[in-house]
């Protein structure tokens, strides 16, 4: 029996064939496969680190994000790739650091010249698209431009949302534009956008659940212009938004915007896991839930940790993340160990027993381990760059480099990175830049940068 793993290129290239074949019986007459399991991601946007109640939150209230909890597992050490949403979104997506695929800043409105993440990059929807999963994104893309870099040119069979951001009322972008997309071509619909999102992953699952998805929910929610469900839009078509004040919505108690869109995001996640259970398929299903970066300084709640969105102290990359799966994952649990975005491509893809190309080289890794058996990872080090800023994490130890000056902090004594050691222990400084600076030479060689 050959069991040689294919190429990327011999991969993809026979996935057609062979979902065919499943069909009827399944790739050179082998028997159907079981079902395998369906997947759900969910990733908020701008959503600080306590800003729901299962993290300590008060503002809003999260029933809905509090029960998944409660049922699954809460991690307290998950990082996004980055401060910002275009590079996280890109690691998600595949798995390994964004630089390799030169995205470390964030996507801009619509240019003339379209750009964006290569096709040539493998995602996480082609891995499970060729293993015969059904799969849909609904909400923000925002790794390049629709249609020639949009999600159905990398293993998506359906998208309806916006490529960046937008009014969430009038769909309209900074820039004055329509934006909200279905699949490859602008849509006008009418609604708030959290809604909308909401409603047609809803109907992505009705339609597929006597198969197995990959449902893909990238919320724009709690992005700002800061608009409630019942507020009205900001920004108009043919007008440059940016330069106003509505780019953070018009209303002067941002603070109760703010948490009416923190409810709605969470009433979205009521609905979603609600069908699941309506349609009786939570035995089947496996929901992940995060937030592409920290929260925003105006308004979002990041707890003890410093900083926020932009900067790579914690506040910036510790993201609340919650797995779920009843049956599968132990309710009420909690993990410590260090995690990072891009560890969801390998963990999704060992969760589907959907085969990785032997030439595609992951950077993240499985967390199976950790959600199914409470295994510790092995140890690790990651690496974060962001405008000017570097980061490195080993274990508790976090060096952090602004403008060529050090720190070094102990997280598990200083979550709040207040205690600069690097003066103590300059050995171990020393040892964690070397790290990052072969690090950065391995992930930027040979890269070619994407305009943004």
């Amino acid at each position: 029996m050959d069991l040689t793993i294919p190429t990327r290129r011999q991969f993809l290239s026979s996935a057609a064939g062979c979902l065919a074949a499943t069909a009827l019986g399944g790739c050179g007459g082998r028997r159907p496969i079981r079902r395998r399991p369906n997947i759900i991601l969910i990733m908020a946007d701008d959503l600080g680190y306590c800003d729901s109640g299962c993290y300590g939150g008060t503002a809003a209230r999260t029933p809905n994000i509090d029960r998944l909890a409660a049922e699954g597992l809460v991690f307290t050490d998950f990082h996004a790739n980055a401060p910002m949403c275009s590079p996280t979104r890109a690691a998600l997506l595949t798995g390994r650091y964004q630089q390799r695929c030169g995205i470390e800043g964030v996507f801009g409105s619509f240019t003339k010249k379209p750009y964006g993440m290569e096709h040539s990059e493998t995602t996480f929807a082609e891995i499970l698209k060729a293993s015969g999963y059904a799969t849909g994104i609904f909400g923000k893309w925002h790794t390049g431009q629709p249609p020639e870099y949009g999600p159905l040119r990398q293993g998506f069979d359906e998208w309806r949302g916006v490529y960046g951001g937008a009014d969430y009322h009038s769909h309209v972008n900074r820039v004055g534009r329509d934006n909200w997309w279905h699949n490859e071509e602008l849509s006008p619909e009418k609604g708030y956008i959290t809604d909308l999102v909401s409603r047609h992953a809803v109907n992505f699952i009705e339609t597929n659940r006597e198969r197995p998805f990959c449902l893909y929910v990238a919320h724009f929610a709690v992005h700002f212009p800061w608009q409630g469900p019942g507020g009205r839009a900001d920004f108009s078509k043919g007008v440059d938004n940016s330069s106003t004040e509505s780019k953070y919505g018009s209303r002067t108690d941002r603070g109760a915007a703010y948490a009416e869109m923190i409810e709605s995001l969470d009433r979205s996640i009521g609905d979603i896991v609600g069908a699941v259970r309506r349609l009786k398929l939570t035995g089947d299903t496996f929901i992940f839930f995060t937030s592409d970066n920290g929260g925003h300084e105006l308004v979002a709640d990041n707890g003890p940790l410093r900083g926020y969105k932009g900067s790579l102290w914690e506040g910036g990359i510790r993201v609340p993340a919650i797995a779920w799966w009843p049956g599968r994952i132990q309710p009420g649990a909690a993990a410590a160990e260090t995690a990072v975005t891009m560890d969801l491509f390998p963990t999704i893809a060992a969760i589907a027993e959907a085969s990785v190309p032997v030439d595609l080289s992951l950077d993240g890794r499985d967390l199976s381990p950790v959600l199914f058996n409470s295994a510790a990872l092995a140890q690790r080090t990651l690496f974060w760059r962001y405008h000017g800023q570097r980061a490195v994490r080993r274990g508790q130890w976090k060096l952090i480099s602004r403008g060529g000056f050090f720190e070094l902090y102990n997280l598990d004594d200083d979550i709040g990175e207040t205690n600069d050691i690097v003066a103590s222990i300059p050995k171990l400084a020393a040892e964690l830049a070397a790290e990052y600076r072969r690090w950065e030479k391995d992930v930027t060689s040979g890269v070619t940068w994407i305009r943004r």
